[in-house]
């Protein structure tokens, strides 16, 4: 790893009342404007304290789903996590970010673990991962968020969607301990540019919101998106992506994205 997406701020504890206080590094910068931060490293940094507060609880996530409130300054942030619905076997578990307001949120439905390896089935078969491709040249020098990823295009001419396999190179907080998933949060806001089907140098297609549905939790450090991206007639688009690890095919994700042209 080469740094992190965020520091600690205020002690070791970071904490202020209920909120956790963050500082964002450059990693954090989004290709769109160096000012706002990319999405995915505030998906991993709210699935980082989602994970914090379920530890122990019997439960796992099954569904991220990251709410873009506003533009995500580089600034010094806070962070919270509450329960929204508790139980046993199903729950609901919200974490916020926020500057002078909410900025970013995610929704995690989180559900009670059991054995059922005997009926265990995968949608897809796994993704054989081949020579990487050159960066498309619009991401190229680009810096910030991508400066913190390991970025392999992959050939897949005459295919009908577009992979890419990615690793995050940074820890989501300081050098703490980094999961499958906080991994992959860290990577999946890119499927809107794997499946891209528009010039960014012509359009900006940013995304709304993320949500990612897992079936089974991710491992690993190498992460897959096979994506596509239909653009509608006024200005809306979607991007939908498989999600994979080295080992198979681990969930979905989907994205709303607003266009203009530049």
């Amino acid at each position: 790893m080469i740094g992190c997406y965020y520091q600690r701020m205020g002690g070791l504890s970071g904490s202020d009342g209920e909120y956790q206080r963050f500082q964002p590094t450059d990693y954090t910068r989004s290709n769109w404007d160096p000012e706002i931060q990319h999405g995915s490293p505030p998906l991993a940094l709210l699935t980082k304290l989602i994970e914090e507060l379920s530890a122990d609880s019997g439960l796992r996530i099954g569904r991220l789903s990251l709410d873009i409130l506003g533009a995500i300054p580089v600034t010094p942030l806070r962070a919270r996590a509450w329960v929204e619905r508790p139980g046993s076997r199903i729950c609901m578990m919200v974490a916020e970010l926020a500057a002078d307001r909410a900025v970013a949120r995610v929704t995690a439905w989180l559900l009670a673990v059991d054995d059922t390896a005997d009926v265990a089935s995968d949608r897809y078969p796994p993704l054989v991962e081949g020579p990487a491709q050159p960066r498309p040249d619009p991401f190229v020098d680009v810096g910030g968020y991508f400066d913190a990823l390991d970025w392999r295009q992959q050939d897949t001419r005459g295919q009908p969607a577009a992979v890419s396999w990615f690793s995050p190179t940074a820890y989501v907080v300081d050098a703490e301990p980094t999961s499958g998933v906080q991994r992959l949060a860290a990577v999946v806001d890119c499927a809107n540019g794997v499946g891209a089907v528009l010039d960014p140098r012509r359009f900006s297609f940013m995304n709304t919101d993320t949500v990612v549905h897992l079936h089974r939790l991710p491992t690993g450090v190498d992460f897959a998106l096979r994506a596509r991206t239909s653009i509608g007639p006024d200005g809306v688009g979607v991007s939908t992506a498989e999600v994979f690890d080295k080992q198979g095919f681990v969930g979905t994700a989907a994205q709303t994205l607003l266009v203009r042209r530049r």
